[in-house]
Order: C-alpha cells, then structure tokens, then sequence
C-alpha cells in the first residue's frame, strides 16, 4: 500500500452540518475502496486563486490516507460527481 494525500476544497456557501457531510462522504468514499485514513487536516476558510463556479472562496481539507494504487481510480471518479466539491486533487507521497 503507498501514501496518497487528497486535497478536496469545499464550496464555502453551504452550512456547517452539510460541509461536515461532503468531508465524511470523501472519507467514507477511501474507505469504502480498501484505504485507511491516517489524518484529515482541516485548513478552513481560504480565497480562491480564480473564480469557480462563480465562487471566490472554498474550505480546503486534505486528507492523507493508505491505499492501493487501483483504489485511486474508483475515489477519483466518484469524487468528481460529488455535490459541493469545487476541486480535488490526489497524489501519491514519497515514501522518504
């Protein structure tokens, strides 16, 4: 299994309960496909570099989790359906 950091900022105009619900589905989402999540780093509120979807701001989390390489395809595909995800981004990390 190798370390894979996700990055998901979350569209900052909906309520609390309900950006807590995107990340706990992001979460459950690796899980669901074989990963074990070793931390979720909560960065909060932040500006945007450019306009999304007509939105200027995003709650950024990154979550760092193991998993297979095969996995990574499946979380990648579902997250881009996901309601509320403005952007995400997978990457593996160096093991050193």
């Amino acid at each position: 299994m190798s370390k894979y950091e996700l990055c998901v900022v979350v569209n900052a105009q909906i309520e609390d309960d309900a950006r807590t619900a995107v990340v706990d589905n992001c979460k459950a989402l690796v899980e669901r496909f074989g990963g074990e999540i070793t931390n979720v780093d909560d960065w909060g509120k932040k500006k945007l570099a450019y306009e999304i979807q007509k939105m200027n701001e995003g709650y950024y989390y990154f979550i760092q989790f193991n998993a297979e390489g095969s996995a990574i395809h499946e979380i990648e595909q579902r997250m881009r359906i996901m309601d509320n995800v403005i952007r995400y981004l997978c990457v593996k990390q160096d093991e050193a």
